[in-house]
């Protein structure tokens, strides 16, 4: 399944199956952003995650943990 930047749910539940020890609420938005790039099935142009999206992300992963 090729991962966009819209699938804001589906990459924070990957982020929380591969990163089990890390708190997201201390990531800061840089490595998030390398995080979701670096993903396997992660296929979207990387410019596009911007702020909005990424915080999206992050709360979604907080819920999910």
């Amino acid at each position: 399944m090729a991962l966009k930047w819209a699938d804001v749910l589906d990459i924070a539940i990957e982020l929380a199956e591969r990163k089990p020890d890390v708190d997201p609420r201390y990531v800061n938005f840089v490595e998030l952003h390398r995080w979701v790039v670096d993903l396997p099935d992660f296929s979207d142009d990387p410019n596009r995650g911007g702020e909005k999206v990424l915080e999206a992300i992050q709360t979604a992963w907080m819920e999910e943990v």
